[in-house]
């Protein structure tokens, strides 16, 4: 038998999926927050390593935001920090 590895998406579901904007964030009160990206399971890699908790990214001026711990603002919502370096994003 021929083994061939199947691509880890196929045309259709790439057709389906916007293109990842240059600045993306999580938080639904954002500006930069675009429901239809998140029906898919997206990935940031961080200079070179994946990461799972970015709440925010900035891909042209290389910045992630990511949460400090479990410390939360007056409002309930998490601190984040901002870490400057390489940002690559992706459809997993």
């Amino acid at each position: 038998m021929n083994d061939t590895t199947q691509p880890a998406t196929t045309a259709a579901e790439a057709s389906d999926r916007l293109a990842l904007p240059d600045q993306l964030s999580a938080d639904v009160r954002s500006k930069f927050h675009v429901a239809a990206i998140f029906e898919h399971n997206i990935g940031i890699r961080f200079n070179g390593q994946e990461r799972v908790d970015v709440e925010e990214y900035c891909i042209s001026e290389g910045w992630i935001k990511v949460p400090i711990g479990k410390k939360v603002d007056r409002k309930g919502f998490p601190l984040t920090i901002k870490l400057k370096g390489k940002v690559e994003a992706f459809y997993k």
